[in-house]
């Protein structure tokens, strides 16, 4: 029966929701959020803040697990992170320079500022799928 019902998602044209798990790393303390955020606009990204189908989770500093993102259409993504250390839900900034760490999904190299879209993406599939970003402070 398992072999039907793939075979009926198939003809019907539609795959199976990808689920993705993400594990930050780096964190310099356990004080405060990490905010992540998930996104196929290009546009929108790393702010997603004018992105209203991108998909947005918290989770403690101090949580030691990772976060999971689950039915997800497939497709090309990225995600952007920050931590959160003094919880006021945005990233602090001096002279346009993060006072808070940041990350990126495929932990690009970093230029002057933030990454492309396409440095950062990746493709989500009905199959599991785990990224790992490393959280990065300049001040």
């Amino acid at each position: 029966m398992p072999a039907l019902a793939a075979s009926a998602l198939m003809l019907a044209g539609t795959a199976p929701p990808g689920v993705l798990d993400v594990s930050v790393e780096g964190l310099r303390n356990h004080t405060g959020v990490v905010r992540l955020c998930l996104t196929q606009d290009r546009k929108t990204f790393p702010d997603c803040t004018d992105d209203p189908a991108a998909r947005r989770l918290s989770m403690p500093a101090s949580a030691t697990g990772p976060v999971v993102f689950g039915d997800l259409p497939s497709g090309e993504y990225a995600i952007s992170a920050f931590h959160d250390e003094n919880g006021n839900a945005r990233l602090d900034t001096f002279a346009r320079i993060p006072r808070e760490g940041f990350a990126f999904s495929r932990n690009p190299a970093l230029r002057f500022g933030p990454p492309r879209f396409a440095d950062a993406a990746f493709a989500v599939t009905a199959a599991p799928l785990h990224q790992s970003i490393r959280m990065r402070y300049i001040l």
